[in-house]
């Protein structure tokens, strides 16, 4: 069990992913740091990212924490949230192509809905904003205690299309299926936001914490 999670500074709101962190593990002693020393000292490692891709790439390198981070994807359990869930990847179409850290082979792209229309008849928006079911499309631990289905809280344009599929262990749909939760090694990430997903997301945290890969 950690006893120590750092949330990586810099990449955006983090109050609310600290305290839910702390709720899912009042145990464990939760730390919100950009330094590579208190990175390189954390169990495991939560990178949270929220606003554009470009923008949280920047602030990981100018901050320091990038190579702390990429330290600790070696060899501690890391759980990428959000926009730190496309940073994992090799590049994002947003603003004409933003490049990521390249530790799971694929891409991010934009929604295409246009013209599609949702069971009501409205429209799709992009970004998506507000609650959609998850389907679990392979077994892990940070499923553990979360009904297939369970309702997840989303704030995106943008989504990841993994080179491997095995990477996809949850998939949404929104005009179509896509991956939303990834998993590989010691490297767990879900595009949605587990701290504004109530029990689900809590437990989702909780899972992470005790997870042992």
């Amino acid at each position: 069990m950690a006893n120590k999670i750092v949330v990586v500074d810099g990449l955006g709101n983090l109050r609310s992913v600290a305290q839910a962190l702390r709720a899912a593990a009042p145990e464990a002693e939760v730390i919100v740091s950009s330094e590579g020393s208190v990175i390189d000292a954390a169990d495991r490692v939560v990178l949270p990212g929220q606003g554009a891709m470009r923008d949280c790439m920047r602030g990981l390198r100018e901050s320091g924490a990038q190579e702390a981070v990429l330290r600790a994807m070696k060899t501690r359990p890391v759980m990428g949230v959000c926009v730190g869930e496309q940073m994992l990847f090799d590049a994002s179409e947003e603003n004409e192509g933003t490049p990521g850290l390249g530790l799971l082979p694929g891409k991010v792209v934009r929604f295409q809905l246009d013209g599609k229309l949702q069971p009501d008849g409205s429209r799709f928006k992009v970004p998506q904003m507000g609650w959609n079911r998850v389907r679990q499309v392979r077994a892990h631990p940070l499923w553990d205690g979360i009904p297939d289905g369970a309702w997840f809280y989303f704030v995106h344009s943008y989504y990841a299309q993994p080179d491997n599929p095995d990477d996809t262990i949850g998939e949404a749909d929104y005009g179509g299926p896509y991956c939303c939760v990834v998993a590989r090694d010691n490297i767990v990430a879900a595009q949605f936001h587990p701290e504004k997903s109530a029990d689900a997301g809590l437990r989702m945290y909780h899972n992470f914490i005790h997870w042992n890969p």
